[in-house]
Parts: structure tokens; C-alpha cells; sequence
């Protein structure tokens, strides 16, 4: 079976929505309506149109041609931007009262006479959002931790009481995976539809699955294919439609409603297996700054890498990262191929999983473009062939029947294999929910870190491939429960972190495979011991035993870490002495973050984090660029020397011209269709 989809952006009717009525649109200046935009402010503003918006118009019959885009507002509408968009053709489809954004179709000529507006922060398109499409609760080790219990050290450890969002589909309700396993009710608190089709069940297949990957309840074959966090309650929001593909504005809305209606649900955890090609800086683009929002309320947002970690000739490129992953407030997850085992030795990353860094940029007034360059993803977890819940008579398996598992002719029991980040996704999502329900007061920065902090490195995989490493939830767990109760933006840096003595700093997870060549015994392995901080890494126990900075809400992991002349050091108010700040991207060991050989040094950034040959990346005998190609031996720069390895062109990555090439996938990748 092969497989072709076309990467990248596909321009396709917008959706069928009503019109909002369009009366005052005046937003707030309150904390809800707060936009993101202000952090863009560091950088003098350039272009206000998104590049592939202006692509777009250019391409488009004539300057009347309509074109659907996401107005991002900063503070309050003025009365002569109000009467613009009463007017000229404007249709506002969409409001996200919580974003101070709009979704509008207006025609081609009338963009750049919005962006001349001060309160305008800037437009982009409402692009084509996509999904990304073993027994995975021992190999992650979420079975290790289940009688630890919580907090207070009673019950067990499954997320119950935990809200998770799965922005997907929709989720087949019925099946079995999703009820209470002690009262036989659903746990899927609340439904709605986003893409216009008015149905919240899942025609398409993609939502049940991921849902069931992070809260399935075990039910079905005896609890061999369980999920994560398995007493965790689900929200549902549907915005992909019945052949898997949605718009930024239909994802918006229900980000919206996720920031609107967290406390009603408790929602701490939304889950984004779906995606577009990060072209906009995650400064500018709309769904990461709506991410960014939600982290801010305390939610752990998880999404999906994506699934362009090959080229069509089946080689490896770098640079592919999805938005909203390039979102560095987002835990972005990569995917593991553990070979159908439950034994972690044999695990590696799977080839379709997508590398870093993010290639999203900013333009400035001179048009040059500044790349965001961020290190993602920050984890990974297994993403081949998990088998998990089926929705009844889904597209995906009527295009694809040997994706059905043929667990059981009842559709409510029935399971499919998928393979891709998507399903990656969800296990941390779940991880996070355990996390959540062993320890209520951590940060989303926190869960993160002890994420990372705890991941098992997997040998001959860069940081770019595998984030921190393959993630533990037995040592993320255990680590969890030891973090104070009492931290809160008031707390010295530098105050102890953990309520006992700091835990060896490894994990053992016990392992029973049908493989015939190990079937049983325990997987034994250290903690990466290191946490991503956005373009380099950080080291050092004083992680896990010192209170930083960075742990709180409002910031990013990365913020204190400074750029001086190629060498990354760390700001003393955000991190304590005791923490070594990276000054080169390693490739792993298996042993220690940053173990191996050099993979990159970030001295290789100059000026404002443009990498050095506007595109270049330099990795274990991998280089591309975007066309420029250079010799051996040539200095660059900061006096950085790129050496021996061969450099492949960035266009050509991309396709001749340029453009984005379509990726074939074969049976090895999957069961995965590509998405």
C-alpha cells in the first residue's frame, strides 16, 4: 500500500458558516480579551499580512476576488475600522471574544486597508487545518504509577476529576472506551460542533481514536489497549469535518470556548492532534497566540509535531515542525516506533515524525525574514500502529479496511490502528492529566519540565528528532508528587522544590511481550536529567531540587536565557546557580542530555536568531538550506565553521520551485495515511 497526500496548504472552499450579525464590534480591555500580539513588540512591526495571505491574494482572478482571513485586534476597535467592516464587502463570519480576533471574508483589495488600522496587529489566512493522523500504558510506564495515588495519597491514579479537550473530529460517544467504569455513564461531558455540519459524533474515525489513547478505559480485550488517564473526563470539540480537514477559524472558536468554559469543566488539558505548515511566527500566528492564552489560564496545551519527517525520496529533513507546535508555550510531541514491544530498548523514533527546528518567521519593514528557530518537539511518546477505539463505518477505515483491528463485530468494542503524532499526542496529554490529579498546584511550565526532565533519551536520536527523549510517565509521576503544594508567583528563586529527598534520577518499568526474543523483564534507564528551554537546553539537578523562575505562569521556559556571541548563558533572575544553559544542540547517547557529539552550536545563530545561511541547519551529516549552498571549510559569521557534511538545498527539500512536495508513505510508516 502506498500512499500520497499532499504536504502543506491546500486552498479549499471555506466552510458553510452564518454570518455574525454584525452590530458593534467593540472588545474589551480586560484580562479575557488580552492579546498576545504584545509580545511581537520586541520586534519593530513589518508587514501586518501574513505571507502566505499575500501569496494567496496575489493569486487570486482579481482584487474583488474573496478571501477568508483571521484579523487579529490589539485593545479596542475604533469607530472608523467598525464602519470598514460594515461596509466594503466585509462579512465577519466569527468572533473569539477571548482572543479579540475575527474571522472575515472580505475581498482581496480590501487586506491592506485593514492593516493600515494602529489597532490591527495583523492578518493571516484562514487556512486548511488538518489531522495528523502496543499497549501503550506499560511501555510509557503509566501502569508503574496507578497505586500511588493522589495528593492526599488516596484512590488511584487515572485522571479522574481531570477535564481533557480533544480538538478533533468529533468522538464516537457510544463506545465503551469513554464510560465510567464504575457507573456505566459516559464520560464525555460535553460535545460541540465547530465545522458548520452540526453533528458531534465522528464520521471520520480520527477523534475516537485519539480520545481513546489518552482517557480509553481498558474494557475492551481484557484492558490490553487502555488509555493513559483512563478516569479523566473528556470535552469534545469537533472542528476537523467528515473528510478530516477544517480552518483556523473553526479551531479558533473552539479554543475560544475552551477559555470561556474551563472552570465549568474543569478542562486543564487540551489535546491538538491537527494542524497547518507553520508559516507565521508564533508571534503572529493566531492559533499559537490563542495557545499561549490558554497556558497563561493554567491549561497544559499538547500538540501534535506533525508527520514530515521524510521527504518524498524518503530521506530525513529537518524544519518541519506544524502550528500550532511551533507554539513554545505547547508541549510539541514527536513519535516513537517501539517495534510492537513493550520493552523500551528497541524504541526509536519513527521516520515520518517531524523534526526541528520550527521554521516560522517574522517579516520585518525591510522584508527580511527572522526564523523563530525554536527546538521542538520537547517530547516523544509511541505513535506506530497504536491500537485504540473505532467510530462505526469512519471514512478512514472505509478508505483503508486493513486499519480495522477486528477486535469485535460490536461497534461499540471495535478498535483501529493508526500510526502518526497524532497519536503520540494524546499519551502525553494523558500523562499530564496524572500529573495534574497527583499534584493539582502545577503549572502548565511545570509539566512540562518534569516531562522532560524525566524522558529517557533514546541513543543516535538529536534533540531536534526526539525532544528531551521517549516519555516516562512512571518517573513524571513520581517526581510530581514530591513538588510543593505551597509554590506561587510570590516564591523566591531558588527555594527547595521538592517536599523529600531528591529521588534517583532513573526509572524501572517491567515489560511482558509475546515477542519471542525477549519476553519479559524490566527496561532500567536514566532521566534525561535536562529540560528545552526554546533554543537551547538546560542541565543540572538544581532543576528538580531549586525553585526557577521559569516555573510560573505569564513565561516561557525559554525567557532568561540570553545570546551572547554564540554562547548561551543563563539570566540569574529566572534560573539558579546550578544551572548549565546549553551552548551547542547535541545528538543523544542514551545516557545524559547533551551526551554524544556536537549536532549544533547554537553560536551558529546570529543577530536576531536567523540561522546562519538564512535556513541552514547543521545536523549529524543532514544540512539544508533554502538554496544557498556552502563548501567545506567555509567561515561563517561568528566565526563558526560548517565542515565535511553534505548540505541538501531547502527548495529542493521543498520541491524544485520551492513549493511543498507531496510525501509518500509506505506500509513500513503505516497503517499512517499522512494527514
Amino acid at each position: 500500500m502506498k500512499i500520497s497526500t499532499r504536504q502543506g496548504l491546500t486552498l479549499i472552499a471555506c466552510l458553510t458558516l452564518g454570518a455574525a450579525s454584525v452590530g458593534e464590534l467593540l472588545f474589551t480591555n480586560s484580562a479575557a480579551a488580552r492579546n498576545e500580539t504584545s509580545r511581537s513588540q520586541k520586534w519593530k512591526q513589518g508587514d501586518k499580512v501574513a505571507g502566505d495571505l499575500r501569496d494567496k491574494m496575489r493569486k487570486g482572478k482579481s482584487d474583488q476576488s474573496l478571501v477568508t482571513v483571521i484579523l487579529q485586534l490589539e485593545g479596542k476597535m475604533s469607530l472608523p475600522l467598525n464602519a470598514l467592516l460594515k461596509g466594503n464587502g466585509v462579512k465577519v463570519k466569527r468572533q473569539f471574544t477571548q482572543f479579540n480576533s475575527l474571522a472575515l471574508e472580505l475581498p482581496a483589495n480590501v487586506v491592506d486597508a485593514l492593516a493600515t488600522f494602529p489597532e490591527v496587529s495583523f492578518l493571516s489566512d484562514d487556512s486548511e487545518v488538518r489531522s495528523f493522523g502496543g499497549h501503550v500504558a506499560h511501555t510509557t510506564g503509566a501502569d508503574n504509577v496507578r497505586s500511588l495515588g493522589t495528593s492526599n495519597g488516596s484512590g488511584v491514579l487515572d485522571g479522574a476529576g481531570i477535564g481533557i479537550a480533544v480538538v478533533d473530529s468529533g468522538i464516537y460517544s457510544a463506545h465503551t472506551a469513554f464510560k465510567d467504569t464504575q457507573t456505566g455513564k459516559s464520560r464525555i461531558v460535553s460535545k460541540m460542533d465547530f465545522t458548520g455540519q452540526g453533528i458531534t459524533e465522528d464520521p471520520y474515525g480520527h477523534g475516537t481514536h485519539v480520545a481513546a489513547a489518552a482517557v480509553g478505559n481498558g474494557l475492551v480485550a481484557n484492558g490490553e489497549y487502555i488509555g493513559i488517564a483512563p478516569g479523566a473526563n473528556l470535552v469534545s470539540l469537533r472542528v476537523l469535518n467528515s473528510e478530516g480537514t477544517g480552518r483556523v477559524s473553526s479551531l479558533l472558536a473552539a479554543l475560544d470556548w475552551v477559555m470561556a468554559n474551563r472552570t465549568t469543566y474543569n478542562i486543564r488539558v487540551v489535546n491538538l492532534s491537527l494542524g497547518l505548515p507553520a508559516v507565521n511566527s508564533y508571534r503572529t500566528d493566531p492559533v499559537c497566540l490563542a495557545v499561549r492564552r490558554l497556558v497563561d489560564a493554567r491549561i497544559v496545551v499538547v500538540a501534535a509535531a506533525g508527520n514530515n519527517g521524510k521527504n518524498s525520496a524518503g530521506v530525513k529533513q529537518y524544519g518541519q515542525i506544524h502550528s500550532p507546535g511551533n507554539e513554545p508555550s505547547a508541549i510539541t510531541v514527536g513519535a516513537v516506533d517501539t517495534k510492537g514491544s513493550d520493552n523500551r530498548a528497541d524504541d526509536t523514533i519513527a521516520t515520518f515524525s517531524s523534526r526541528g527546528p520550527t521554521r516560522s518567521y517574522l517579516t520585518d519593514e525591510k522584508g527580511i525574514r527572522h526564523y523563530d528557530n525554536i527546538i521542538k518537539p520537547e517530547i516523544s511518546a509511541p505513535g506506530n500502529k497504536t491500537l485504540f477505539a473505532q467510530s462505526p463505518n469512519n471514512l478512514l477505515v472505509k478508505q483503508n479496511p486493513l486499519l480495522d483491528a477486528n477486535v469485535s463485530t460490536n461497534p461499540a468494542r471495535e478498535m483501529m490502528r493508526l500510526s502518526g503524532t497524532s497519536m503520540a499526542s494524546p499519551l502525553v496529554a494523558g500523562a499530564a492529566a496524572l500529573l495534574l490529579q497527583a499534584n493539582p498546584t502545577l503549572t502548565p511550565n511545570m509539566v512540562k519540565s518534569l516531562l522532560m526532565y524525566t524522558a529517557q533519551q533514546l541513543p543516535n536520536f538529536n534533540l531536534l528528532e526526539q525532544g528531551s527523549g521517549e516519555l516516562n510517565i512512571d518517573g513524571a509521576v513520581r517526581l510530581a508528587k514530591l513538588v510543593r503544594t505551597d509554590l506561587n508567583a510570590a516564591t523566591a528563586l531558588g527555594t527547595p522544590l521538592l517536599t523529600g529527598a531528591t529521588p534517583r534520577q532513573q526509572s524501572s518499568i517491567t515489560f511482558n511481550d509475546t515477542v519471542p526474543t525477549i519476553s519479559h523483564g524490566v527496561s532500567t534507564f536514566p532521566w534525561s536529567r535536562g529540560i528545552i528551554v526554546e533554543s537551547s537546553y538546560a542541565t543540572g539537578t538544581a532543576l528538580i531540587t531549586k525553585y526557577q523562575k521559569v516555573y510560573g505562569q505569564g513565561v516561557l521556559l525559554g525567557d532568561g536565557v540570553l545570546i551572547g556571541d554564540g554562547v548561551l548563558i543563563g539570566d540569574s533572575n529566572m534560573f539558579t546557580n546550578g544551572v548549565l544553559i546549553g551552548d551547542s544542540i547535541m545528538v543523544s547517547d542514551g545516557t545524559t542530555l547533551g551526551g554524544g557529539e556536537h549536532f549544533c552550536s547554537t553560536g551558529v545563530l546570529v543577530g536576531d536568531g536567523v540561522l546562519v545561511g538564512d535556513g541552514v541547519l547543521i545536523g549529524d551529516g543532514v544540512l539544508f538550506g533554502d538554496g544557498v549552498l556552502i563548501g567545506d571549510g567555509v567561515l561563517i559569521g561568528d566565526g563558526v565553521l560548517i565542515g565535511d557534511s553534505v548540505m541538501q538545498a531547502y527548495n529542493a527539500m521543498m520541491g524544485g520551485d520551492g513549493s511543498h512536495s507531496p510525501i509518500v508513505y509506505t506500509d513500513d510508516d503505516l497503517d499512517y495515511l499522512g494527514f
